[in-house]
This record gives structure tokens, C-alpha cells and sequence, in this order.
């Protein structure tokens, strides 16, 4: 009994390594994005406010994470944050993260996630350990989850309140980082304000992994 628990602990040892080798070695991802909107074509990128719905002023800690994270996204589009009576558009950000169920034969439920930020006090940020055999096969069946993430930004003329620009992205993963919600703020704005093929697959570097 002391041998087949130690082995199952080397072996979940060995799994976890790979990992995070696995994860530490991706440096990009591709993200899917779908984008609309009338923004003119000779209107220029200027100066914006964050509007936000009730729902997200009442998690006003989690939303200034979320908001933190489309900055400079934003600030690469061209845009500059001012006070609300200084602003040319209205910007909404949001973001949502959910579980995607699948079967796995290989991986247990004792994969972590480092993502506590994104999810808030709500959800604990560590799966307790499982590990299990399956007769004549080695291993057994796990519901792994894929973290299905999605994040918004919706652009309105603070003049006229018409809605001049909505971009999406979406990606699926089982693993994550923090760099994940940047980055697909990144990707939503990365063809602002032109008009692009919708949906569409972007592409987006990850800041290298620290050592």
C-alpha cells in the first residue's frame, strides 16, 4: 500500500511538472473575436470614461481589476482616459469566466488555477486532490473542465449616446494566467477601428513567463 501511494504521488508530481512546462512554453494565444459598429472613418481615437452598469458598480473591487486589465488595450488603440465631463465616448468593459465540462482520461482534478482575481471571493482557487484507478485500464475517467473566458468593450458617443463600436473575444483553455484577460482585450481591440471579418481568429503575444 505504501509503494502504489507513493508511485500515485510521483506520478501526480511528474503531471503537474509537465504542467506547468507546458504552460510556462505557450507564449501566444488565439483568441476568437467578433466586432461591430458605425465608427467614422475620419473620427479619430480621443478621450474616454468608463461607464458602469449597477451590477458592476456593486462588485466595484472586481470590476477595477477587469477595468485595469482593457487599459492598455485601450491606450494602444489610441484612446485617453479623462473625467466623465471631459470624455468623447463612454466605454463599458466587461468580462465573464465559466466551466466547460470534458472527459479526460489523463488528467485529475488536482490542477490548479492562479486566476483567484478574475473570479473574486466567490469560488475557492484550488481543487482538492483526485486521483483514482480504473480496472484494466490505468487510469481513471475525470469531468476536466475547460475555463470558457469572454470579455467586452462597447464604445457610445457621450454626445449623442448612439453605440459606435462593440468588440467581443471568447477563448477557451484548461490551463490560465493572469496575462489571459489582457490579452484578450488586446485581441478585441486589435483592429479598432477598421472594419474586419466577423468572427474572426486573432492572435495575440503573452508577456514572457517570469522565472
Amino acid at each position: 500500500m505504501h509503494r502504489t501511494r507513493s508511485a500515485m504521488a510521483s506520478l501526480a508530481a511528474c503531471a503537474a511538472a509537465l504542467l506547468v512546462a507546458g504552460c510556462a512554453s505557450l507564449n501566444s494565444v488565439a483568441v476568437d473575436v467578433s466586432s461591430q459598429g458605425n465608427w467614422p472613418a475620419d473620427r479619430k481615437p480621443g478621450s474616454y470614461a468608463v461607464e458602469r452598469l449597477p451590477s458592476q458598480q456593486a462588485n466595484a473591487a472586481e470590476q477595477d481589476r477587469i477595468e485595469a486589465a482593457a487599459l492598455p488595450a485601450l491606450e494602444a488603440a489610441g484612446f485617453t482616459r479623462v473625467p466623465l465631463e471631459q470624455a468623447d465616448v463612454l466605454i463599458q468593459v466587461g468580462a465573464r469566466v465559466f466551466e466547460v465540462a470534458r472527459r479526460d482520461p489523463y488528467m485529475s482534478h488536482w490542477a490548479w488555477r492562479n486566476d483567484w482575481w478574475f473570479y473574486g471571493a466567490r469560488r475557492p482557487f484550488f481543487h482538492g486532490p483526485g486521483f483514482g484507478y480504473a480496472p484494466g485500464f490505468g487510469y481513471d475517467y475525470y469531468d476536466v473542465p475547460d475555463y470558457q473566458r469572454e470579455v467586452g468593450i462597447l464604445i457610445r458617443d457621450r454626445r449623442s449616446q448612439q453605440i459606435v463600436y462593440e468588440t467581443r473575444a471568447a477563448y477557451s483553455s484548461r490551463w490560465t494566467s493572469e496575462a489571459l484577460l489582457p490579452a484578450m482585450f488586446e485581441a478585441a481591440m486589435k483592429d479598432f477601428p477598421l472594419p474586419a471579418l466577423t468572427p474572426r481568429t486573432v492572435t495575440v503575444a503573452l508577456p514572457p513567463s517570469p522565472r
